[in-house]
This record gives structure tokens, sequence and C-alpha cells, in this order.
């Protein structure tokens, strides 16, 4: 497998650094991207390849399950990284971005798969709300069905929790930010964003300008305060 990245790594430098050779020593010069993108490090999802977007233009932030931990839950990573990517470098857009068959929302829903994963059972304690809201309101859904269900219902937890970050909540508060919730399914290659107006997850470019006050499921969360923009289009 390593002869194999070594071999691409050869086949990069020959074929598509060459032909784009002034775009990369522009980003020598310094990054400014305009959207962080808040995904799941499944080997399965490449952002810059759903979105089509060139190196430069995603500051990615990448972890089991696509967790954003609430303000002052742990002093890791993704709070610095989300940080930087406000406050530093000033993105114009945060996109939290989940995705079908996801292995830490099978967890998430079936503890006993992770005896031999503390860590990660432990790492999925941050989407311990998700958990409680799916026990609470879908428990007639099995299989699937739950899945699915637990996928969306965590992006949009994950989208709250943002809020709960000072220097998000400033760029909010100023009209400087926007938050999109997304799911991209792995088999058909939609990405579906979340639509305040019907509380429901559309096809991206379909989703319509959200209501001031949510009517369906969520409307507890999304109240029609502008916090959270849900108008995606293509």
């Amino acid at each position: 497998m390593v002869q194999q990245l070594v071999a691409g790594v050869h086949r990069f430098r020959r074929e598509v650094f060459r032909q784009q050779q002034e775009l990369f020593e522009r980003l020598a010069q310094g990054q400014e991207p305009q959207t962080l993108f808040i995904t799941c490090s499944d080997s399965r999802i490449d952002p810059n390849l759903i979105t089509h977007t060139d190196p430069g233009d995603l500051f990615v932030l990448r972890n089991a399950g696509n967790l954003v931990p609430a303000f002052g839950a742990t002093s890791g990573g993704e709070v610095a990284t989300i940080e930087f990517a406000v406050t530093g470098l000033e993105v114009r857009d945060i996109v939290v971005c989940g995705h079908s068959h996801c292995g830490a929302m099978k967890g998430l829903l079936h503890p006993e798969y992770l005896a031999e994963m503390p860590a990660v059972a432990d790492w999925l304690k941050h989407a311990e709300a998700t958990r409680r809201i799916i026990r609470a309101k879908y428990s007639s859904l099995r299989g699937e069905e739950l899945l699915d269900v637990a996928i969306e219902e965590n992006v949009l937890m994950q989208i709250e929790n943002l809020q709960t970050h000072p220097a998000v909540a400033v760029k909010l508060a100023e009209g400087k930010l926007k938050l999109h919730a997304w799911v991209y399914d792995i088999a058909s290659g939609e990405v579906y964003s979340f639509d305040a107006a019907s509380g429901q997850f559309q096809p991206l470019g379909e989703v319509r300008p959200a209501a001031s006050a949510p009517t369906a499921r969520l409307a507890d969360i999304y109240s029609g305060d502008g916090r959270f923009h849900s108008a995606d289009k293509v």
C-alpha cells in the first residue's frame, strides 16, 4: 500500500503539480479559504472532490462522526481549529457535513460495537445529545432508517454546538458568518442540505430560504433568529 502512495506522489508531481504550478506557488504565500468544512474521517469522504474545489478553498476539520464538542467540553484540536478558522482566517461559511453509512453513528446507536474501542466510545460522548434525541423521538425506527435519522440529527446538533463557541457567536452576531448543515450520500453522490422551512434535508439547490419560524421538527432549535442559514444553492 505504501508503494501505491509513493507512486501517487510521483504522479502528482508529474501530472498535477506541473500543470498547476502557479496555483501552488500562490498557495505557498498563504491561505485564504472562505469555508470551514467539518466532516467525518471516513476514507470514503473527500471534501474537495465532493465540492469540486481546489487546494486552498477549504479549511477542513475531520474526526470520527464530524463532531463539534460544545465550548468548554474539551480543549482539544477541534476547539482550536474552529477558533483559528473563524478568527484567524475569517472564513465566511461553516459547513458540517455528515454522510450515509457512518460508522461513528452506528457506534453511537450500538455501544456494544465499541467494547474493544474505549477511546472511540469516550469520544462519542460528545454526541450524547444526539443519542438522547434519537431515543426520545425515534424509538419506533430500526436499522438503516434509524441510522439515517441519527446521521441527520447529529449534523444539526453539531450546528447547535458550534454556536456555543465564542468566536462563532461573535461572527454570527455581526452577520459575518453562515452555518450550513449537509449530509452526503455515498452511493448516489447526492448532497442534502437542511431546509429550516420544512424541517427536513433537501437535495442541495432545492432548499428554500429559511422561514421566520420553522414549522416542522427542530423548530425549537432554529427559531428564526437568523443564526442558521439554510438557503444553500448551486
